[in-house]
C-alpha cells in the first residue's frame, strides 16, 4: 500500500531526483498540472493531524519570511531612491559650482594679465628714463 519511489520511475518527473517526503507515510505524486502537488498518506507511519499542524506552521513561517523580505526590499528600494536622488542633487550643485569657478578663474586671469602687462611697461619705462637720464 505505501510505496515510496514514483510509479514513473522518480527519472522522468522529478529529474533523477527522489520525490519529496516531508515524513514517513507522505510522499509526493506527479499530477498533470505543475502547480498542484497530491500526497499518499500511509496510515500506518504518520498521524495526519500532526502533519497538517506542522505544515500550517511551516506555512505561518514562510508568509512572514516573505513579509519580512518583502519590507526589507521596499526599504532599500526606497533607500536607494533617496540616495540617487541626493547623488543628482550633489552633481547639480558641483556642477553650478565648477561653472562659477571657471567664470572666476577667466575673470581672474585677464586681471592678472592686465597687471603682468602694466608691469612690464612701467619697467619698460623706468629703464628708458634711467637711460635718459644716464646719457646726460
Amino acid at each position: 500500500m505505501a510505496s515510496t519511489s514514483n510509479r514513473t520511475g522518480g527519472a522522468s518527473f522529478y529529474g533523477g531526483a527522489a520525490p519529496y517526503r516531508s515524513r514517513e507515510g507522505l510522499s509526493t505524486r506527479p499530477v498533470a498540472s505543475s502547480d498542484e502537488i497530491q500526497l499518499r498518506i500511509d496510515p500506518m507511519h504518520g498521524d495526519l493531524d500532526d502533519e497538517i499542524s506542522g505544515l500550517h506552521s511551516q506555512v505561518k513561517q514562510l508568509r512572514n519570511v516573505a513579509q519580512e523580505i518583502g519590507s526589507e526590499a521596499k526599504f532599500q528600494k526606497d533607500f536607494l531612491d533617496q540616495l540617487q536622488m541626493t547623488m543628482i542633487k550633489a552633481q547639480a550643485g558641483v556642477k553650478n559650482n565648477i561653472r562659477k569657478l571657471n567664470k572666476s578663474i577667466i575673470k581672474n586671469g585677464s586681471n592678472h594679465i592686465v597687471h603682468v602687462v602694466l608691469f612690464a611697461l612701467f619697467c619698460f619705462f623706468v629703464v628708458y628714463m634711467w637711460s635718459k637720464l644716464s646719457r646726460r
